[in-house]
Protein backbone atom coordinates (compact mmCIF):
# COMPACT_ATOMS: atom_id res chain seq x y z
CA UNK A 1 0.00 0.00 0.00
CA UNK A 2 2.36 2.32 1.18
CA UNK A 3 4.45 1.74 -1.95
CA UNK A 4 2.00 4.19 -3.61
CA UNK A 5 1.46 6.89 -1.87
CA UNK A 6 1.96 10.54 -3.37
CA UNK A 7 4.78 12.24 -1.84
CA UNK A 8 4.22 15.70 -1.52
CA UNK A 9 5.73 19.10 -0.20
CA UNK A 10 4.29 21.81 0.53
CA UNK A 11 5.42 25.78 0.10
CA UNK A 12 3.67 28.17 0.96
CA UNK A 13 4.82 31.46 3.29
CA UNK A 14 1.71 31.50 5.08
CA UNK A 15 1.26 29.17 8.01
CA UNK A 16 -2.21 28.87 7.91
CA UNK A 17 -2.33 27.79 4.23
CA UNK A 18 0.33 25.19 4.74
CA UNK A 19 -1.56 23.78 7.27
CA UNK A 20 -5.14 23.92 5.78
CA UNK A 21 -3.24 22.18 2.61
CA UNK A 22 -1.88 19.86 4.76
CA UNK A 23 -4.95 18.49 6.57
CA UNK A 24 -6.84 18.37 3.36
CA UNK A 25 -3.95 15.82 1.60
CA UNK A 26 -4.18 14.12 5.01
CA UNK A 27 -7.85 13.01 4.12
CA UNK A 28 -6.60 11.14 0.67
CA UNK A 29 -5.51 7.69 0.96
CA UNK A 30 -3.05 8.04 -1.15
CA UNK A 31 -1.19 10.96 -0.37
CA UNK A 32 1.40 11.67 2.16
CA UNK A 33 2.98 15.20 3.32
CA UNK A 34 6.54 14.77 3.84
CA UNK A 35 7.46 17.93 4.73
CA UNK A 36 6.36 22.07 4.44
CA UNK A 37 8.58 24.92 3.28
CA UNK A 38 7.79 29.12 4.32
CA UNK A 39 9.45 30.19 1.56
CA UNK A 40 11.58 28.80 -1.75
CA UNK A 41 15.00 28.71 -0.49
CA UNK A 42 13.63 26.45 1.96
CA UNK A 43 11.50 24.12 -0.81
CA UNK A 44 14.78 23.73 -2.83
CA UNK A 45 16.89 22.76 0.39
CA UNK A 46 14.19 20.56 1.39
CA UNK A 47 13.33 19.46 -2.31
CA UNK A 48 16.55 17.66 -2.66
CA UNK A 49 16.68 16.25 0.39
CA UNK A 50 13.38 14.18 0.28
CA UNK A 51 12.78 14.12 -3.47
CA UNK A 52 8.78 14.27 -3.45
CA UNK A 53 6.87 13.07 -6.36
CA UNK A 54 5.10 16.23 -6.22
CA UNK A 55 6.00 19.66 -4.87
CA UNK A 56 3.31 22.87 -4.34
CA UNK A 57 5.06 26.10 -5.20
CA UNK A 58 3.67 29.16 -3.95
CA UNK A 59 4.86 31.98 -6.62
CA UNK A 60 5.39 35.08 -4.51
CA UNK A 61 7.39 34.62 -1.19
CA UNK A 62 10.09 36.88 0.50
CA UNK A 63 13.51 36.01 -0.42
CA UNK A 64 13.18 33.31 -3.35
CA UNK A 65 10.48 33.14 -4.85
CA UNK A 66 8.27 30.61 -6.55
CA UNK A 67 9.54 30.77 -9.58
CA UNK A 68 13.52 30.79 -8.75
CA UNK A 69 12.88 27.38 -6.34
CA UNK A 70 11.27 26.20 -9.68
CA UNK A 71 14.45 26.81 -11.70
CA UNK A 72 16.78 25.82 -8.28
CA UNK A 73 15.44 22.73 -7.97
CA UNK A 74 14.76 21.94 -11.82
CA UNK A 75 18.15 22.29 -12.26
CA UNK A 76 19.63 20.02 -10.04
CA UNK A 77 16.51 17.40 -10.33
CA UNK A 78 15.59 17.78 -13.77
CA UNK A 79 12.25 15.03 -13.59
CA UNK A 80 10.51 17.12 -10.30
CA UNK A 81 7.34 17.36 -10.76
CA UNK A 82 6.46 20.82 -9.20
CA UNK A 83 2.60 22.43 -9.21
CA UNK A 84 1.99 25.95 -8.63
CA UNK A 85 -0.81 26.93 -6.41
CA UNK A 86 -1.28 30.47 -6.35
CA UNK A 87 -3.70 33.31 -6.31
CA UNK A 88 -2.15 35.58 -9.46
CA UNK A 89 -3.06 34.38 -12.97
CA UNK A 90 -2.06 36.98 -14.92
CA UNK A 91 0.73 36.61 -18.24
CA UNK A 92 3.71 37.29 -16.82
CA UNK A 93 3.35 34.42 -13.71
CA UNK A 94 1.74 32.16 -16.01
CA UNK A 95 5.08 32.34 -18.23
CA UNK A 96 7.74 33.01 -16.17
CA UNK A 97 6.54 29.45 -14.00
CA UNK A 98 5.76 27.40 -17.17
CA UNK A 99 9.36 28.34 -18.62
CA UNK A 100 11.29 27.71 -15.75
CA UNK A 101 9.79 24.41 -16.14
CA UNK A 102 6.42 23.74 -13.74
CA UNK A 103 4.85 20.66 -13.92
CA UNK A 104 1.14 22.33 -13.44
CA UNK A 105 -0.26 26.03 -12.43
CA UNK A 106 -3.94 26.01 -10.51
CA UNK A 107 -5.30 28.81 -8.27
CA UNK A 108 -5.79 28.22 -4.49
CA UNK A 109 -9.60 28.87 -5.29
CA UNK A 110 -9.98 25.78 -7.01
CA UNK A 111 -12.45 22.93 -5.66
CA UNK A 112 -10.43 20.73 -3.10
CA UNK A 113 -11.06 17.41 -6.00
CA UNK A 114 -9.51 19.58 -8.58
CA UNK A 115 -6.56 20.12 -6.38
CA UNK A 116 -6.69 16.42 -5.68
CA UNK A 117 -6.88 15.47 -9.38
CA UNK A 118 -4.38 17.61 -10.09
CA UNK A 119 -1.42 16.40 -7.55
CA UNK A 120 -2.22 13.12 -8.89
CA UNK A 121 -1.62 13.97 -12.47
CA UNK A 122 1.56 16.03 -11.83
CA UNK A 123 2.86 12.60 -9.73
CA UNK A 124 2.47 11.22 -13.18
CA UNK A 125 4.02 13.70 -14.90
CA UNK A 126 1.10 15.31 -16.90
CA UNK A 127 1.06 18.89 -17.44
CA UNK A 128 -2.23 20.50 -15.42
CA UNK A 129 -3.77 23.82 -15.83
CA UNK A 130 -6.58 25.51 -14.38
CA UNK A 131 -8.95 26.53 -17.05
CA UNK A 132 -8.12 30.28 -16.73
CA UNK A 133 -4.84 29.79 -17.30
CA UNK A 134 -5.17 27.20 -20.53
CA UNK A 135 -7.43 29.88 -21.71
CA UNK A 136 -4.72 32.60 -21.58
CA UNK A 137 -2.09 30.08 -22.85
CA UNK A 138 -4.16 29.43 -25.82
CA UNK A 139 -5.28 33.09 -26.58
CA UNK A 140 -1.11 33.87 -26.56
CA UNK A 141 -1.01 31.00 -29.24
CA UNK A 142 -3.18 32.03 -31.76
CA UNK A 143 -2.56 35.22 -31.32
CA UNK A 144 -0.20 37.07 -34.36
CA UNK A 145 3.21 36.57 -33.12
CA UNK A 146 4.01 40.33 -33.19
CA UNK A 147 1.35 41.52 -30.89
CA UNK A 148 2.90 39.18 -27.81
CA UNK A 149 4.77 40.49 -25.27
CA UNK A 150 7.86 38.30 -24.29
CA UNK A 151 8.29 36.94 -20.43
CA UNK A 152 10.83 40.29 -20.43
CA UNK A 153 8.95 42.78 -21.52
CA UNK A 154 5.65 41.80 -19.25
CA UNK A 155 8.50 41.71 -16.05
CA UNK A 156 9.29 45.54 -17.76
CA UNK A 157 5.95 46.21 -18.12
CA UNK A 158 5.13 45.20 -14.31
CA UNK A 159 7.67 47.36 -13.23
CA UNK A 160 6.71 50.04 -14.99
CA UNK A 161 2.98 49.65 -13.51
CA UNK A 162 4.85 49.47 -9.88
CA UNK A 163 6.07 53.31 -10.71
CA UNK A 164 9.75 52.42 -10.81
CA UNK A 165 12.19 54.68 -13.27
CA UNK A 166 14.09 52.72 -16.00
CA UNK A 167 17.02 52.79 -13.74
CA UNK A 168 14.99 51.25 -11.01
CA UNK A 169 14.05 48.14 -13.39
CA UNK A 170 17.77 48.01 -14.58
CA UNK A 171 18.80 47.40 -11.61
CA UNK A 172 15.83 45.19 -10.59
CA UNK A 173 15.98 42.68 -13.63
CA UNK A 174 20.15 43.17 -14.00
CA UNK A 175 19.86 44.97 -17.53
CA UNK A 176 20.94 47.92 -18.61
CA UNK A 177 18.68 51.12 -18.95
CA UNK A 178 19.42 51.17 -22.47
CA UNK A 179 18.14 47.74 -22.61
CA UNK A 180 15.21 48.58 -20.81
CA UNK A 181 13.85 51.13 -22.97
CA UNK A 182 14.23 48.59 -26.22
CA UNK A 183 11.89 46.34 -24.12
CA UNK A 184 9.24 49.88 -23.79
CA UNK A 185 9.68 50.62 -27.29
CA UNK A 186 8.89 47.02 -28.31
CA UNK A 187 5.48 46.93 -25.46
CA UNK A 188 4.36 49.94 -27.02
CA UNK A 189 4.70 48.86 -30.64
CA UNK A 190 3.04 45.67 -29.88
CA UNK A 191 0.44 46.86 -27.29
CA UNK A 192 -0.37 49.82 -29.76
CA UNK A 193 -0.03 52.64 -27.27
CA UNK A 194 2.58 55.31 -27.17
CA UNK A 195 3.67 55.89 -23.60
CA UNK A 196 3.69 54.21 -20.34
CA UNK A 197 0.68 55.63 -18.96
CA UNK A 198 -1.17 53.98 -21.88
CA UNK A 199 0.93 51.12 -21.91
CA UNK A 200 0.03 50.12 -18.55
CA UNK A 201 -3.81 50.75 -18.48
CA UNK A 202 -3.95 48.44 -21.93
CA UNK A 203 -1.87 45.99 -20.62
CA UNK A 204 -4.07 45.64 -17.01
CA UNK A 205 -7.45 46.01 -19.25
CA UNK A 206 -6.36 42.51 -21.54
CA UNK A 207 -5.07 41.32 -18.21
CA UNK A 208 -1.55 40.52 -19.07
CA UNK A 209 -0.79 42.21 -15.28
CA UNK A 210 -2.38 42.48 -12.82
CA UNK A 211 -1.57 44.94 -9.46
CA UNK A 212 -1.80 43.51 -6.40
CA UNK A 213 -1.53 44.83 -2.42
CA UNK A 214 2.29 43.58 -2.34
CA UNK A 215 2.85 44.50 -6.23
Amino acid sequence: MTKNLIRVLITDDHPVVREGLAGMLAGQPDFDVVGMAEDGATAVVMHLGLTPDVTLMDLRMPGLDGVEAIEAIKAQQPAAHILVLTTYDSDAEILRAIEAGATGYLLKDAPREELFRAIRAAAAGAPVLAPSVATRLMMRMVAPVEDQLSAREIEVLHSVARGNSNKEIGKTLHISTATVKTHLIHIYNKLGVSDRTAAVTTALERGIITLSPDG
